[in-house]
């Protein structure tokens, strides 16, 4: 192939798909999608993995005019979109259980913006989110993304995504099972405080001298924060499970 061939329409076309392919996840997907990455670093990075995977890119499958390269270049974005939403549900079992910790703790007023999403978020929450972050790296979620772009080229070509109805069945599945695991992983701790306000209102019956504001509310927040110790590896290892799920079914989808 001679360099003259790569400036022809389909090359250049198909370079600025791929381009928007990567620029798509990278904007959506956990990890990438932080909002301490600057969106010129995001840019820069997704111009340099579609030059990576130039080699790699099939042939397009439609003819090259100004309607079907805008559909093509929707369709791309829309994948990414897709993927983003389908790991962020997944990843978003972690912060809805923090919140729902922070207020059984008594700290849903104590809330911070959140570093990766941009937006004010409980203490509790945002403490597992970033934890969540650092365990993502450690079993290569970032290269699991690089994998399954390699694999995604090879399974829908370039300009060529369609959402189907087993996208939305799985929305409304994953969106059901972040409550369900969410309100699972919380659980130690919201069973642990409503027995202590049991105990607290037996307490404060027999004793009136009891000050439920100066004795009762520390000890219920060093018990949770025992208990959300001596759970933390399991809670990890629930989000590692979410996560493969979640990139099995875009396998299966894609």
């Amino acid at each position: 192939m001679s360099w003259a061939e790569l400036f022809t329409d389909a090359y250049v076309v198909g370079f600025m798909l791929l381009f928007f392919r990567f620029a798509a996840l990278f904007i959506s997907i956990p990890i990438f999608s932080h909002q301490a990455i600057p969106l010129s670093l995001r840019s820069a990075m997704a111009l340099f993995f579609a030059i990576f995977f130039y080699s790699s890119m099939p042939a397009l499958t439609f003819e090259v005019t100004f309607p079907s390269v805008i559909i093509a270049i929707l369709g791309e974005i829309l994948l990414g979109v897709a993927v983003g939403v389908v790991l962020q549900l997944a990843f978003n079992v972690i912060t809805f259980a923090g919140g729902i910790i922070s207020f059984m703790m008594g700290f849903s007023m104590a809330s911070a913006i959140d570093p990766q999403s941009g937006v004010s978020m409980p203490i509790i929450s945002q403490f597992l989110s970033l934890l969540a972050l650092m365990v993502m790296f450690s079993v290569d979620l970032h290269h699991w993304i690089l994998l399954f772009v390699d694999g995604s080229l090879k399974a829908v070509p370039l300009g060529g995504f369609m959402v189907n109805e087993n996208f939305y069945h799985y929305l409304l599945n994953a969106t059901a099972n972040m409550f369900v695991v969410g309100f699972m992983i919380a659980f130690p701790i919201t069973a642990l405080s409503l027995l202590a306000d049991i105990i607290f209102g037996m307490l404060m019956k027999t004793m009136p001298q009891f000050n439920l504001l100066v004795i009762g509310f520390p000890i219920k927040i060093i018990v949770s924060f025992v208990v959300l110790m001596a759970t933390l590896s399991a809670t990890m290892l629930i989000l590692k499970l979410q996560m493969g799920e979640a990139f099995n079914f875009l396998e299966s989808f894609f």
